[in-house]
């Protein structure tokens, strides 16, 4: 979805007038299902460093935009032609205790859906200790709230109300920096999918419980080519991203976070019996304790996101 919206704005800034499903269908498989059919990706792993590097000049633009006044209202150059006009509440900060507050909960759950490869950077960390480890998970996560704590800060700053689930769709198509920003994003996202997908597709091998044997390479392509498929499809008719995000932090987010853990963790103390030390079964409870939370906030959350498309 954001490949889609990304591409078009790209496209309208040429002057050329493509469908989201054309873009979608066009960049799948010329771009995306050769990436993905590749059986070592250890080649696109330096492009994990250009996404990093896209964000932050993508943040960079956003602030320059905000301060230059070219989107202020009533009389910034790059007004004119915006399908929506930015627009501002009067609650302030006490909207934060309205229950649409739960949307934007959900949509910062879903910075937790790719703990699956959290085994895989362990064992590929040099010298994986478990204290290099913490530092890694730290340090990373700290830059990842920095950048997308101020991105958020400054998109809504700009556009208030009017904000996209895509933010860079707000900006005009004759903005020419936030263009380049569109060709900078669109480069770090298509490299970078590959690495999410094979994630994915594991997952999916490993939920069907596919033997290793028969994972050939014919088998691979073929389910790469339908997983695809199947995305391809749902990016082309889901258009809200964020709804998409939000409802997809109710649920998968806060399965991921709360239940699942708590689940296993449960299960873990259980089948070690009368060996289990008294602080892990009191830690139990803790945990059935985190597991009701999340279900609570995924069921409002789910509800307040379905309300947005009414």
């Amino acid at each position: 979805m954001v490949l889609a919206e990304t591409f078009q704005g790209i496209a309208g800034g040429m002057g050329i007038a493509a469908s989201r499903a054309q873009t979608l269908v066009t960049l799948t498989s010329t771009i995306l299902l050769p990436l993905c059919l590749m059986k070592n990706l250890s080649s696109l792993a330096p492009f994990s460093l250009l996404g990093i590097i896209g964000m932050l000049l993508t943040v960079a633009a956003m602030a320059v935009r905000y301060f230059d006044g070219s989107y202020a209202l009533p009389a910034g150059k790059f007004l004119e032609g915006l399908a929506q006009f930015p627009t501002f509440g009067s609650k302030g900060a006490s909207a934060v205790f309205s229950p649409n507050a739960f949307i934007m909960v959900c949509m910062l759950s879903t910075a937790f859906m790719a703990h699956f490869n959290a085994p895989k950077f362990y064992i590929e960390l040099e010298n994986n200790t478990l204290e290099r480890y913490n530092t890694l998970v730290t340090v990373s996560f700290g830059i990842s709230i920095l950048i997308f704590s101020v991105a958020t800060a400054l998109g809504f700053a700009t556009f208030g109300k009017s904000s996209l689930g895509f933010v860079l769709s707000n900006y005009s198509s004759k903005d020419s920096l936030i263009g380049l920003i569109r060709v900078v994003v669109a480069f770090s996202l298509i490299f970078t999918y590959p690495l999410v997908f094979v994630g994915c597709r594991d997952g999916v091998l490993s939920l069907l419980k596919i033997p290793e044997e028969k994972q050939t390479n014919s088998f691979l392509n073929q389910l790469t080519v339908a997983i695809l498929s199947v995305i391809t499809i749902a990016a082309i008719n889901l258009r809200d991203l964020s709804f998409v995000l939000s409802f997809g932090g109710a649920t998968l987010g806060n399965a991921l976070i709360y239940i699942f853990p708590a689940l296993m963790f449960r299960k873990v103390v259980k089948d070690m019996g009368d060996a289990a030390p008294a602080k892990l079964k009191n830690e139990t409870y803790f945990a059935t304790f985190s597991m009701l939370l999340g279900i609570g906030m995924g069921i409002v959350g789910a509800n307040m996101s379905l309300q947005t498309l009414k």
